[in-house]
């Protein structure tokens, strides 16, 4: 699980972040809003913990330009704010969740952990990504609508990356994928992502699988049409 925490209390992000981080929770960290965006705009996060009450751009702003933006993300606010027309304002703003300051550690990573079951849930049987389509369930995958024969690993592959899209993968979280601890050499994971290209990529005429050499791969939307 990854989560995003934006609180501009450097006291109380410190704990949150470390405490996630404890409990095997991936943690990144924004102190207003604008850097929220940015960052959702960079990653792919599991659940957003946002602060209510942050400088430049307020938790409620950056709830609403995420939702006008069409990111789904499940959104807990944790704020001081505890009226019940402040909880009203939350939820109308896109949130999903809702916790008082002053807090139990435990009760958020709850909270935390049904937000994240909530929505790995509906997306359990599909997945997607600009023109892809993958149905988890049947292991099948379509671009544009045109099925692609994927072998088994290539399709876990292709999973992992439309599951973090647009960011990046690494060589060593595509490996642990696949083979677990015990990855049979970089010659074998090369020959895979080949394969995959060649289903992927080749028959269209824009490619979707970008690799950054020394950082890792990952998957772009094709640009559209002209005219």
């Amino acid at each position: 699980m990854k989560v995003l925490v934006a609180d501009d209390d450097a006291n109380i992000l410190a704990g949150i972040a470390d405490f996630l981080e404890w409990r095997g929770i991936e943690t990144d960290c924004a102190t207003n809003g604008n850097q929220v965006l940015e960052l959702c705009r960079q990653n792919r996060y599991d659940v957003l913990i946002l602060d209510v009450m942050m400088p430049r751009l307020d938790g409620l702003s950056a709830c609403e330009r995420l939702r006008s933006e069409g990111c789904s993300t499940p959104i807990l606010f944790l704020t001081a704010l505890d009226t019940l027309d402040d909880k009203i304002r939350g939820f109308r703003a896109g949130a999903d969740d809702y916790l008082v300051k002053p807090f139990a550690m435990a009760e958020l990573v709850c909270r935390v952990e049904a937000l994240s079951h909530r929505i790995s849930r509906q997306k359990l049987r599909q997945l997607s990504f600009g023109p892809l389509e993958l149905d988890v369930e049947q292991g099948t995958a379509t671009r544009d609508g045109a099925p692609l024969a994927l072998t088994p690993l290539t399709f876990r592959i292709l999973k992992l990356l439309v599951a973090r899209a647009p960011a990046m993968v690494t060589r060593e979280e595509l490996e642990h994928e696949l083979w677990g601890s015990e990855p049979p050499g970089s010659d074998a994971l090369r020959s895979h992502l080949y394969q995959l290209r060649m289903q992927l990529d080749k028959p269209f005429s824009q490619p979707m699988l970008e690799t950054r050499r020394g950082v890792g791969f990952r998957l772009v939307e094709p640009m559209p049409p002209p005219g």
